[in-house]
């Protein structure tokens, strides 16, 4: 059977190279030197009659982040595969490959940690398990232009003799699950069925998720329950593979799950965590957008939210399938011209305000 390493790619693409400049988080970035040292003082003064913590350059942390969303207690992941993961987990148009100089900095990584080398950032199996699957996702089923780079076949061609002796099973399957990627060294995964009966049920549904293939509602809630609650730390989280469980949800995410895929998370994760809070409010504006990749105009929906959050009006945003103009009339023209289908004249004024704010 031929192997994805030695198939010849159809074309050969330039990749992108990601600019070396560090990037300094909560940096501003203005048409002048002054306006830029004015905002940052600005942000500063503003930041301190907050109460908020204005920390040293450096060891400023981004604010955005709650301390709920990382425990302190928990590694922090190696920056060189993370990087790469930002560029191969991701969407069938959105995915970036890697050129042969990064691929090969990420897989000597990928070596060294597996070999007890990097001891203060190695590479976690969560990461082992996302990337590897983003690359089998990619080779299974990727369109061309998001598939392996030259760079990266030749790099893997490279590494991967070496990488097969030190990676656990569970990586080698999630690398190469049908033996068609890898060659004579990816013989592991089409024996791999995993350890115990809740990780055979994982490995069963991720072969076909690293396929390129969607599962049934009654699949995905099978593999959530035996996995949920995920408890770091505790006796639980030995229940499965780390890295079978990344791959799995990565997998589902680069595959842009079905209707039935979402509902199976969503009632999941309902039924683990209760049922849904009520807001106590006397008042909600809703801000309902259609998802486009944020690539055709700036939102200032999100910032009106929080403005208007910060003055005590409760917000809801979320997505819908189209709104005025596009199959229909804008709200604007409804409020000139009165003529208003679903709305009684009492809601005139909410809907002038609406406008106004959008």
């Amino acid at each position: 059977m031929n192997s994805l390493l030695l198939r010849p790619l159809p074309s050969t693409s330039l990749s992108r190279r990601a600019s070396t400049a560090p990037k300094r988080v909560g940096s501003v970035v203005s048409f002048s030197e002054r306006r830029c040292r004015r905002g940052v003082a600005a942000a500063s003064s503003w930041m301190e009659e907050a109460g908020v913590e204005v920390l040293e350059e450096g060891v400023r942390r981004n604010p955005a982040v709650s301390e709920s969303y990382r425990p302190p207690g928990l590694p922090r992941p190696n920056a060189t595969v993370l990087e790469a993961q930002a560029r191969v987990c991701t969407g069938p148009e959105q995915t970036r490959p890697l050129g042969e100089e990064q691929a090969m900095r990420v897989l000597d990584t990928i070596l060294r940690s597996a070999m007890g080398e990097l001891k203060d950032e190695p590479v976690s199996n969560a990461q082992l398990g996302a990337f590897f699957a983003g690359m089998a996702i990619r080779a299974n089923s990727f369109p061309e232009a998001t598939q392996w780079s030259d760079g990266e076949r030749r790099a893997m061609s490279l590494f991967w003799p070496r990488l097969v002796n030190v990676l656990p099973p569970e990586v080698k399957f999630i690398a190469d699950p049908e033996g068609t990627i890898m060659g004579a060294n990816g013989l592991t995964g089409p024996r791999y069925v995993g350890q115990g009966t809740v990780e055979m049920r994982l490995v069963g549904a991720l072969r076909e998720v690293l396929a390129g293939g969607h599962l049934g509602y009654e699949e995905v809630q099978c593999v959530l329950k035996d996995v949920l609650p995920v408890e770091l730390g505790t006796a639980n989280s030995t229940m499965v593979s780390e890295a079978l469980l990344a791959a799995f949800l990565i997998g589902q995410r680069m595959n842009r799950e079905t209707d039935r895929e979402l509902k199976a998370y969503c009632l999941a994760f309902d039924d683990e965590l209760g049922p849904t809070p009520v807001a106590d409010v006397n008042s909600l504006t809703h801000y309902g957008e259609p998802y486009d990749g944020n690539t055709r105009f700036f939102r200032s929906t999100l910032f009106v939210a929080a403005v208007r959050a910060c003055y005590g009006e409760a917000c809801l945003l979320h997505g819908v399938e189209w709104m005025p103009p596009k199959k229909g009339r804008c709200l604007n023209s409804w409020v000139q011209t009165h003529i208003c289908p679903h709305y009684r004249p009492k809601h005139y004024w909410r809907m002038r305000m609406l406008v106004l704010h959008i």
